[in-house]
């Protein structure tokens, strides 16, 4: 049976991180796992979190399955969170999955029934594992154009012009905030013009919510997904609780559908779920009941926003240290737009030969196409990598 079978290709990034482990120099730097780390360059449980648990250890009661859709707790307060009241609830449904990439991926099963072999529009670049999804659920991939290398920002008139062209029967894949792997996001004016051509054309909007509060707030960064959801007659979301609650091992996610009206809104959910019961059949309950704890508390809730906000807060000042000492030491602005930029990523638009001279040369790991994480950062040495990336590019 298996001698028919090939190698599949190793997973890039997994394959830095061994890069990196093996790597004994201790001044090396890692830019390249998508995790956010504190200034101990340790992945942290939130303070709320460790909350949450302790309370559902005292007062969980059973471990029986919990239906297709989940945890119904979490999925009303994902809800609550991401949409507000930017649209009808009768015309939305939720169901739990397994991280924000189960979530992208019940999606496109879903997709695929409703329109087999349709064209997902991604933005270029997109993050690796878009594509592979799409394709393994039997859609077709297209690219609209997204981030100028020159500018490192968004080319807005050429994305919108790509988008005017789209139909009814054309999926349009959007990051809601905080793009990966770029750094560079849609203001809400560019936000608005990317609604009303949605609306315009009829292609469904995918919104891939994974880093909700992680750019410059819960409520600036929900402005897109919800203007978007408050123009179209239907959309599609893929929520990720890994980064903003810490939960990355967790795997705990939601996709959520939205519909012309409750009647269709039902059929579709019937074959959402349909598509679970086929694959994973339900889904877990830890890190749902963790997010459900802290959303439905009060002190809970705010803790963990407080929380959040530290985390945001030390992305931003990490970003304004590095731009402004590489601008120190080279007398230019070229490097500025990672002040700019919001989330854990930005692409700096290095070469590959910059990229392997930083590893090679200063133990510096990112990815191949110059994607750093921001988080990783050590602020005790950001003098010294803003001195390793001009020694690369000289």
């Amino acid at each position: 049976m298996f001698e028919t079978l090939s190698k599949a290709p190793g997973d890039k990034i997994l394959a830095l991180m061994g890069e990196y482990a093996a790597d004994s120099r201790p001044t090396k730097i890692d830019l390249g796992v998508g995790v956010y780390k504190d200034e101990k360059g340790v992945t942290p449980i939130m303070s709320s979190v460790r909350k949450a648990e302790q309370l559902m250890l005292s007062n969980e009661k059973t471990k029986s399955y919990l239906g297709i859709a989940g945890n119904k707790g979490f999925g009303a307060a994902v809800l609550d969170l991401v949409l507000a009241d930017s649209v009808d609830r009768a015309r939305v449904r939720i169901a739990q999955a397994p991280g924000g990439t189960g979530s992208l991926w019940v999606l496109m099963q879903l997709v695929n029934r409703a329109r087999p072999g349709a064209t997902v529009h991604v933005s270029d670049p997109t993050w690796a594992n878009h594509n592979p999804i799409a394709i393994g659920s039997g859609l077709k991939v297209a690219t609209y154009p997204y981030f100028d290398p020159a500018t490192r920002a968004v080319k807005v008139d050429e994305m919108l012009a790509a988008l005017d062209k789209l139909g009814p029967d054309d999926i349009v894949l959007l990051h809601g905030c905080c793009h990966n792997p770029t750094g560079a996001n849609l203001n809400n004016e560019q936000w608005d013009q990317v609604a009303a051509s949605l609306a315009r054309t009829g292609a469904l909007p995918f919104i891939d919510l994974a880093y909700l509060g992680f750019g410059d707030g819960i409520e600036p960064d929900a402005y897109g997904t919800r203007k978007v959801l408050a123009s179209v007659p239907e959309a599609l979301i893929a929520f990720s609780g890994s980064k903003n609650f810490g939960l990355y091992r967790e795997r705990i996610g939601a996709a959520v559908l939205v519909a012309r009206d409750g009647e269709q809104a039902d059929v579709t959910n019937s074959q959402l779920l349909n598509i679970i019961r086929g694959a994973y059949s339900q889904p877990p309950d830890h890190g749902a009941e963790i997010i459900r704890t802290i959303l439905e508390d009060a002190e809970l809730r705010a803790e963990w926003e407080a929380e959040l906000a530290d985390m945001r807060n030390r992305m931003i000042v990490l970003r304004e240290k590095l731009a402004a000492a590489i601008r120190e030491r080279s007398n230019s602005s070229d490097f500025d737009f990672i002040a700019d930029h919001r989330g854990m990523f930005s692409l700096l638009g290095l070469p590959v030969e910059a990229v392997d001279h930083l590893k090679a040369e200063n133990g510096v790991y990112m990815t191949s196409d110059s994607r750093i994480n921001v988080a990783g950062i050590p602020e005790d040495r950001v003098g010294d990598l803003a001195e390793a990336v001009l020694a690369a590019i000289r």
